[in-house]
């Protein structure tokens, strides 16, 4: 059974980094592309960036790179999301899913195709 455990969302000062954390069990994690998504109070879901598993390669929402950094380390089977000068806009629920039922490749279409979903690790940036 394929599960994804998010963690290391945090109260943080704007300004400041996070570094979130998804863990994979139940499959391989070079087998799959792994995106991660946000939703902030009120609004709706979005597609932050999404790596692949046969490549490693990455994709970023347009305007997105720069301040977050999507990275993997397969031994750990885990995806990392690292978030860079915060903002109150970063305040989110965020989430990472599988792409496309379990495709490796994130491809132009990963933001409209997560398909197993983890439950979320909350970021709170406030002063």
């Amino acid at each position: 059974q394929v599960q994804l455990v998010e963690s290391g969302g945090a109260l943080v000062q704007p300004g400041g980094s996070l570094r979130l954390s998804c863990t994979l069990s139940g499959f391989r994690l070079d087998t799959y592309a792994i995106g991660w998504f946000r939703q902030a109070p009120g609004k709706e879901r979005e597609g932050i960036s999404c790596i692949s598993g046969d490549s490693g390669s990455t994709n970023y929402r347009m305007g997105g790179q720069g301040r977050f950094f999507i990275s993997r380390d397969n031994a750990k089977n885990t995806v990392y999301l690292d978030l860079n000068n915060l903002n109150s806009e970063d305040t989110a629920d965020y989430y990472c899913a599988t792409i496309r039922g379990g495709s490796s490749w994130c491809g132009s279409s990963w933001m409209s195709e997560p398909f197993t979903w983890g439950r979320g690790t909350q970021v709170t940036v406030s002063s």
